[in-house]
């Protein structure tokens, strides 16, 4: 599994989903959750609110 070019805790792919769609979608290195918050200087409660409106919105990204 990947690790976060940060802090280098393992990647969830939902980690994976949402740094390829928050920066690139041809992203080969990832953020975790804690560190894309930290990055975007929002709560990690924020990003799984754009993940679950991302999924309702049909993103291929978080199916």
């Amino acid at each position: 599994m990947s690790r976060c070019i940060e802090c280098k805790r393992e990647v969830t792919p939902l980690d994976i989903s949402l740094t390829k769609k928050l920066t690139s979608r041809a992203a080969e290195r990832f953020l975790c959750k804690a560190c894309l918050a930290k990055k975007f200087a929002i709560t990690e409660a924020a990003l799984d609110a754009m993940a679950e409106r991302f999924r309702k919105e049909g993103c291929s990204l978080f199916l």
